[in-house]
């Protein structure tokens, strides 16, 4: 007799729990296609000033840097940067004041707007990182609004969900969480991160048809072509993913005096950062405005681009992403590894014979996104959502352990890893 009351409170506890998940991913799928949406429209200005009067889009960049910069620390300290490391310190001290704090409702509307104003000054920004933040914040919001504890799984499934209904990649949104979001993932916890992500994803392709995010590809590299091209392909995305990775790390933590005084006057730096994204745009003639989506998907289709596109777009991400801004390094990640893929097209046709030219882009995207992320079956796997091509699984895989074996080498602490720390 008891036992009742008890076994009513769980059995009651369980189903609005089991509600709150599927409410919880339902509405930060919604969300997530609006600030697509949002994201899309302001680019789509930021190119229209930049065709029209190039004078201002040179201006746009440093001002509207200093301003959401200033607006952040000002209003939301804990929305600046990706957002990937704070939901990982929430995962860990989901009660902790400064991890509420992160996944508070005024810190994701910051979020939320400081990406898209950070993309409207062609800032290398992507929405996918702050996707994570908004969509465990949501998650949490959700819960506490129906009175059902939050734990670190529910943060971490709402981290999953971003991912899955940013990209449209469910199983990405799975492999991320097993490999990123949870430091030491619990079995309990997988049936509510893929809970989440499914019922994101589903929402997301219900709202926003069925779309594979740079279309469906079928490059193939076969015999030692393939296996070289991934050798090739790690390497050097191991080595420029990590070095990306250890300069972030280093301006993060590092006191030697430049580093130390950038951090010390962060307005003014955000200036001299979106000056620095400005140039870079004129230069390359806007191939690194934005999130270079359009040039990235031209290259997987075997169209060409200007061999500028990968060192205009590595420039300009290192300068969005140590800015202090809001607005994520993924998508950015992806168009500096298809720059990468391009060149090594370049240098190994002549060595290997003709190599398909989305094939090579798709290997160098894989190498260098595993290179700054560290996560080998995250990369494969959204590579191959990302595009339905599930005929490179091989090379793609032998290009993400290498990569990931590189980076390892060259910075020695996982890139997210390494930020969350700065908000224990």
């Amino acid at each position: 007799m008891t036992n009742r009351p008890r076994t009513a409170v769980i059995f009651g506890l369980s189903i609005k729990a089991r509600f709150a998940a599927l409410a919880g991913a339902v509405l930060l799928a919604v969300v997530a296609i609006g600030f697509a949406r949002c994201g899309d429209w302001a680019q789509k200005l930021f190119l229209q000033v930049d065709t029209a009067h190039p004078l201002i889009a040179l201006i746009l960049p440093p001002a509207l840097f200093m301003a959401v910069v200033w607006t952040t620390r000002r209003t939301a300290p804990l929305a600046r940067g990706s957002g990937i490391p704070q939901v990982m310190a929430a995962a860990r001290h989901p009660l902790s004041p400064e991890n509420t704090a992160a996944l508070s409702p005024g810190t994701t509307v910051v979020k939320f707007v400081g990406t898209v104003f950070v993309l409207l000054a062609g800032g290398s920004a992507g929405r996918e990182g702050p996707s994570v933040q908004i969509g465990a914040a949501i998650m949490r919001a959700v819960h506490q609004r129906l009175r059902v504890p939050v734990t670190s799984g529910i943060i971490i499934a709402g981290g999953a969900a971003g991912v899955a209904a940013a990209f449209n990649t469910p199983l990405a949104g799975i492999a991320f969480a097993i490999e990123e979001l949870a430091a030491a993932f619990e079995q309990r916890v997988a049936m509510t991160v893929m809970a989440a992500v499914m019922i994101a994803g589903l929402t997301s392709l219900g709202l926003d048809g069925d779309y594979i995010y740079f279309g469906a590809m079928t490059a193939r590299i076969n015999g030692p072509a393939m296996l070289v091209a991934g050798i090739v392909a790690g390497l050097a995305g191991g080595l420029l993913g990590g070095g990306f990775s250890r300069l972030l790390i280093a301006f993060a933590w590092s006191k030697t005096r430049w580093f130390a005084l950038a951090r010390a006057h962060p307005v003014r730096f955000a200036g001299v950062c979106g000056a620095v994204v400005a140039v870079t745009g004129y230069i390359s003639g806007g191939l690194s405005w934005g999130t270079g989506y359009g040039t990235t998907r031209a290259l997987l289709t075997g169209q060409s681009a200007s061999l500028a596109f990968g060192p205009a777009k590595f420039v300009a991400t290192v300068a969005t992403a140590i800015s202090g801004a809001p607005g994520g390094i993924f998508a950015p990640s992806l168009s500096v590894g298809a720059g990468l893929g391009q060149a090594l097209g370049v240098i190994l046709t002549p060595v290997l014979g003709p190599i398909p030219p989305g094939a090579i882009v798709l290997v160098g995207i894989a190498g260098y996104f595993t290179g700054v992320t560290r996560a080998p079956l995250t990369a494969v796997i959204i590579v191959m959502e990302m595009t339905a091509d599930r005929g490179m699984i091989l090379p793609l895989m032998a290009t993400a352990l290498v990569a990931d074996a590189v980076s390892a080498t060259v910075s020695k602490r996982k890139l997210y890893h390494a930020l969350a720390l700065q908000f224990h």
